[in-house]
């Protein structure tokens, strides 16, 4: 058996005017009891919580790699080429952007307002 021990604190918030919205709480700090392993831990805490709780980590981890991508114009199709093999619990590699297919991830992505912008941009560049 395992002691884990947990901390969290809640942060001070203030609006646009300086005003204090959340007093600064903590940290506060709680010890709980785990397993050494996977198997202590489905022998504790049962396979289907384990299961359960490992999956949505894993959708927290491919969400935040995912949004990486997206930042960098990744497409969906790149994204799925990355991370459709991943392992849980290894580090991806970062992905090789092609700059002009970000750009046009970017452009769709955009408004019509922001679109209308890049086009300028890009016809004053391209006058020079």
């Amino acid at each position: 058996m395992k002691k884990l021990t947990v901390q969290a604190n809640v942060p001070e918030k203030k609006d646009a005017a300086g005003k204090i919205t959340q007093i600064a709480v903590g940290p506060y700090s709680i010890t709980v009891e785990t397993g050494d392993n996977a198997a202590e831990m489905i022998k504790l805490f049962g396979d289907e919580a384990v299961k359960s709780n490992a999956d949505a980590n894993w959708v927290v981890t491919l969400q935040s790699n995912m949004r990486a991508g997206m930042k960098k114009g990744e497409t969906m199709a790149a994204t799925q080429a990355r991370l459709g093999t991943a392992k849980m619990g290894v580090a991806q590699t970062g992905a090789k952007v092609d700059p002009v297919q970000a750009y046009l991830a970017m452009f769709q992505s955009a408004t019509p307002e922001v679109q209308a912008k890049m086009l300028a941009d890009l016809k004053s560049k391209a006058a020079k």
